[in-house]
This record gives structure tokens, sequence and C-alpha cells, in this order.
């Protein structure tokens, strides 16, 4: 048995996967106060449903991957450790300066209302130390090791949790780093300590400064959290391997996760994409946007020809984070995203969230605050007695109240406020499917639109329609669209080097010699989780560019030694790369090697069944009405039918406007629309079928 969790916001998925490839759905609230309880929650949920006791369950168990917005959180709200670093003497105030990074956001750095970036680490908790590498790799000036017990005094006293060892070309060689981190921890036992050259060992010092401190910022935290939660599975009996989600795509073994906790940032979302390409290829759909709008945010990524985006150049929050990780934009709108009015009178929706606790207004729960859940609600598109398959009762009531409240700022009663925030959120949904798609040169028309997420479905239409995409796929296990990710991903992990050289004075023997230390590191980190070398599919490629040029391009190298003869086809395989992404090729431009990079895996891919439903009802061979409810289409409200999802018979066409009902989510068909359930029980939305 295959067990996911993916704690998100609002809700804490599971997913078990059963020998046989049939998959089952468990939701639980989340429990913000400590994400391992809900864990625990939902588990036993999973248990009770199969007649278990949670011992017997978990010790059932062969393999629980785990993914979480844990280290996203803390890093944006700000809510890590005490850090401090030790840096180069001269370089103290890198990340301060952080090369003049000031439209974060997308913000003008001309405007003079943003506030100055406050690093995660203050000045005084930046001590700089006697100490200079080149960066060929050499050492010009020797590490004072007194000077470095000196600052792990200072630190101690000033009240230090982790620290972050930032050294200038420690890429090229990290023994004064790794010696330092040996003083800190003789000296400062109690404390978190990470080293650039072991987070991020490539050249830019900000950019790998800034991603090492983001590590020691929310380490102790992921490590805390992973302690507890291993501490209850254990006493519950776990026999099985516990892997994590990372950043890049790829499931990775706790102890690996710990020591590297950055890597564990987009940890959730970053499974979505893999679900949405796994269920296009099942259609045919090679081209993606996969969207995952769950309780507190959305999250939109493109695939093109089943290949997801992946970038080394992302923000997260105000912190610069140059791991390799997947192109996922994520913003606050969800269905617990909170509408207001601000100074100018205008309607907004999030990125303020009512979470879990106390929740949307209608959860009756203690929140007051109109959200995007109250407004469907109030619209009639998802049932106040079955949601969560009748778990939770809303109060539309409640909602009306709550809408009513925004409603009269804005001159409006509670139902027009209700289209009002329904339309506001889609609006900016649908802003922000064109940002990773139409401004990168992307027609959005081409592409399938892959719908995740408890309120993903609900919305999807909506988006498909005001964006002029054609088909849209709400995977039957939609509100568990991370979950299904995790099931489908290959263990695996990036590394890179950087070795800057001219292509034309490239030293071959050199590079091979990186890649073969990669390659080493690699495959004893494979063998340490029992995976055979014959298992693991290796992957170089180097980061190049144009002489003088700022930005790289990842070109795939071949699958053995460099050779001489090698490079030409490289070099030519780079500029197709330049013409196509920028539309120009330089082929007269000097260009140069900057990184070298690996890419292990090695497959897990599990076996799904999908359309298996243990105890569920079976299907009829016509469509019945589950019952009619009055919701907002065309302009106002009207009777809609209302069908029982699980009961849909496969291949039979439904016009929409039409509400199909899944215990853990709504699919919404609007006017204009027809949608078709397949063989995999997707539901499949064609405009103008």
């Amino acid at each position: 048995m295959i067990v996911s969790i993916d704690v998100g916001g609002t809700f804490t998925d599971c997913l078990v996967l059963d020998g046989d490839g049939a998959v089952r759905a468990f939701k639980a609230p989340t429990t913000p106060r400590s994400p391992a309880e809900g864990v625990m929650q939902v588990l036993q949920k999973a248990a009770r449903t199969q007649g278990q006791s949670l011992d017997e369950f978990i010790g059932g168990i062969e393999l629980l991957i785990h993914g979480t917005t844990l280290a996203t959180n803390a890093l944006v709200e700000r809510r890590g450790a005490t850090v401090g670093m030790l840096t180069t003497k001269g370089f103290r105030d890198i990340l301060a300066l952080r090369r003049g990074f000031k439209n974060v956001g997308g913000r003008s750095m001309y405007d003079v209302f943003l506030p100055p970036y406050r690093p995660l680490v203050p000045r005084r908790h930046r001590m700089p130390v006697t100490e200079r590498m080149t960066s060929q790799g050499q050492v010009a000036v020797p590490l004072d090791e007194g000077e470095v017990r000196q600052a792990a005094e200072t630190l101690r006293a000033e009240g230090a949790t982790s620290v972050a060892v930032c050294f200038l070309h420690s890429y090229a060689n990290g023994s004064d780093e790794t010696r330092a981190a040996e003083i800190l921890r003789e000296a400062f036992p109690q404390a978190y300590v990470v080293t650039s050259h072991e987070i991020l060992p490539v050249w830019g010092e900000f950019e790998r400064f800034s991603t090492t401190v983001a590590s020691a910022f929310v380490g102790p935290l992921v490590s805390t959290y992973l302690d507890d939660l291993r501490s209850r599975l254990d006493a519950r009996g776990l026999k099985g391997r516990l892997l994590l989600v990372q950043a890049d795509g790829h499931v990775q073994s706790v102890g690996e996760v710990a020591r590297k906790a950055v890597y564990l940032v987009g940890s959730g979302p970053a499974a979505a994409p893999t679900a949405g390409t796994f269920i296009g290829d099942l259609g045919g759909h090679r081209d993606l946007i996969s969207i995952d709008m769950g309780g507190t945010s959305f999250d939109v990524c493109l695939a093109r020809n089943g290949q997801v985006e992946t970038t080394t150049e992302m923000w997260v929050g105000e912190e610069r984070l140059a791991i390799k990780m997947r192109d996922i934009h994520t913003v606050g709108a969800g269905g617990g995203s909170i509408a207001w009015v601000d100074s100018l009178g205008l309607l907004r929706v999030g990125p303020q969230s009512a979470g879990a606790e106390p929740g949307p207004a209608c959860y009756g729960r203690g929140g007051e605050h109109p959200t995007v859940t109250d407004a469907a609600l109030v619209l009639g598109y998802i049932p106040a007695d079955y949601f969560l398959g009748g778990e939770i009762t809303l109060d539309i009531g409640l909602a009306r109240e709550a809408l009513g409240r925004l409603g009269s700022r804005l001159g409006m009663d509670a139902a027009a406020a209700a289209q009002a925030v329904f339309q506001a959120v889609n609006g900016f949904m649908a802003s922000q499917i064109t940002e990773i798609s139409t401004r990168r040169g992307y027609d959005v028309r081409d592409f399938a639109l892959v719908a995740g997420g408890g309120a993903g479905p609900v919305h999807a239409g909506f988006l498909a329609e005001l964006l002029g995409i054609r088909t849209v796929i709400v995977p039957e296990t939609a509100a568990l669209y991370s979950a299904l990710g995790m099931l489908l991903m290959d263990i695996g992990r990036d590394y890179a080097r950087t070795l800057i050289s001219p292509a034309a004075a490239l030293d071959i023997g050199k590079v091979n010699g990186v890649c073969e230390a990669m390659e080493g590191e690699a495959l004893a980190a494979f063998r340490a989780v029992g995976i055979p070398t014959a298992d693991v599919r290796l992957v170089r490629s180097a980061d190049m560019r144009y002489a003088k040029q700022f930005h790289e391009i990842e070109v795939e190298l071949p699958p053995r030694p460099l050779e001489a003869a090698d490079i030409p086809t490289v070099l030519e395989e780079f500029h197709r790369q330049h013409e196509a992404r920028y539309t120009f090729a330089m082929k007269f431009r000097a260009v140069d090697f900057i990184t070298f990079r690996l890419h292990a895996s090695a497959s897990r891919r599990a076996e799904l069944r999908l359309g298996a439903r243990p105890n569920a009802p079976g299907r009829r061979e016509t469509v019945v009405e589950k019952r009619r409810r009055r919701a907002f289409f065309g302009g106002g409200m009207q009777d809609v039918s209302v069908y029982d999802g699980p009961a849909l018979p496969q291949g039979h066409p439904l016009k929409g406007p039409a509400i199909i009902e899944e215990e853990t989510t709504t699919v919404i068909v609007p006017p204009g629309f027809a949608v078709e359930v397949d063989d995999a029980h997707n539901y499949i939305l064609a405009f103008g079928g």
C-alpha cells in the first residue's frame, strides 16, 4: 500500500493506492498549530474507512509520500529561525544590496512607496571573518579560526538558533566553509548550521547567499516538524519509507531534505503538474496549463510536450531562490480568500485568507469575512448539504450576511456582491494564466486546461471561457490534485557545479571530472535509500550563454564523457534553443559555459487504475438527475440539473449549464460547454461540444 499526503492551508489530503491499483481519497481539515496532528487525523480517517485501527493501517504502509507548504509559508510569512551568518570579510552587505533588485513581484524599481527590503539576517548578525578563496578554488587568505569561534559566541549570545556559512567562491572549493561549520558545531552545538557550497554550489554570490540563508531560516522549523511526524508514525508502527516532495518535482528521503530544507519550499504545489501531465497523456493532450485552486492559493504551471517548465530564477516572497524549481506561479486566490474593499472603494479578493481556522463565514466557525467559497455558495455552485461529502454543512445565511456587509460598502445586495466577488477572482486568475502563457509568447488557446484543487473545478469552465480555451480536463481526484501527483513522482535530485569557460577554451577533462564527481554523489545517495545503480537515470546538461549576456540557457549534453567532437553539436543546439526562446541567434558571437548540471532520477511511477472506486455506488447506463438547484448562469438565477458524479456513465455527454457533485469537489459546466466522462472517470469539458 502506497499513501500520499498533501498538507495544504485549509485541508490535508490523503490518497491511498492499493495493490490492485485502485485509489481511495480522504480529506481532513489542516491543523495549523500542529500540522503533524492533521496528518494523523487524515490517516485515522483512511484507517476507519477500511475497518482497521490506526496502528494496523500505518503498519501496512510500504511507502508514504508527503508534501507540505510548511517551508513556503514560513518563508513568505517570515516565521522562521533567528539566523546568523558568517561571510567573507568585505561581503557582509551582499544580502541587502541584492544586485539592486527592488521590483520584486513585478513592481517598478522606481516605485517610491515600495518599502525597503529587510534581509532575513539583520546586519548585526552578519559576521565577517578573514578568509579568501579564488574563483579557481585556491586559498588566497587562510581562514581565521579564532574569528569563527568569536562569531559563534556572539551569535549564541544574540539568541541565534541557525547559522548560514556563506564564503566567497566556495562553489570552487568549500573547504573553508566546511571547517567553519565544524567550529560552529563544536562551539555552538544547539545551532542548525548550513553551508552555501552544500546548498547551492554555483557562482553568483547573492543568489547563493540568499538561497542558503533561506534554508537556514526554515531549517529548524522543518526539522522540528519532520522529527514530530516521524516519531508519531514510528510510534504507530510505520515500517515503510517516508519520502518528501521537493521543489524540483521529485521525492527524496527525510534525511536529505532535513539537511537542505530550502528544497522543501514549494513542496506541495510542485507535485500538481505531474498529475496534470499524467491526466493529459490519457487523452492525448501534451500541451497543458495546470491549475490548482485550494483553500488559500491558486497555483498555475505550463507544460509543453508533456514537460513541465522549470526555473532557477524564483522569488518566494521577497527572497531569491536559485535552486532548480518547477516554474509555478502562485497567488493568494483560493476558496478561503477574503473579499474586501480598498481605500479607493474598489473590490479586491485576497491575498488574505480565512484558512482552516476559522474558515469562510459559511463554515459557522466564527469567520465573519466574506470569501470566494461564500460567494460560490450564494450563487448555487456548491451544495450546502454535501460539502466534503456531507461532513461539513455550510450555512448559506451566514454567507449572505458576510456578503451583505461587503455589498453595503459597494452599493449592492448580497447576491450582487457574490457575483462581483466570483467574477473578480475569475478575472484575477485568468490574468495569472496569461502571465505564464501569453506574456511568454504562447497562445493560450493551443493548450488544454487541467483543473485541480477543491475549488478548481468550480471555476475552470469560467476561466476557459474568459481565455478562449476549448478543452478543460477535471481529474476524478481533482480535490487531491497534488496528492495524485505525489503517487507518480520519481525519486531524484538535481546537482550543479560552476565551471566558467569560453567554449573555445573548454577543458574537456575538467568538465568530465566535475560531472563524474556529481554522478558519484548522486549514485551514493540512491544506494543509501536502497536503489541500485542500474535503476538510476543520469542526464548531464550545461548552462550556456553568449559572451557578456546575463541569462543562460540549459542545454543537454551527451549521456557519456564529453569529447571535443561534441562541442560543435552542443553549440548548435544552444543557438537553436536561443532562437526558439528569443526569436534570434548570434552564431557569430562567442559562447560561454557557466554551470554544469546533473539530473539524477529513479522511476517509481505507481500503476494507477483510475475510475475504479471501491465502495462507490455502481454506475448507471443512463444519466439520472440527482436533484435540481437554483444557480447563477447567463446573467440570472435559474433551475439547473445536478448530477451525482460517481454514478455518471462513461461517454455520455451532458450539456451545460449543469452541476456535477463529487464527494470532495463540484464540477461546474457553464452554458456553451458539454461534459463527458472518459474511461478513467475524468471529466472532459469541451466548448461548443
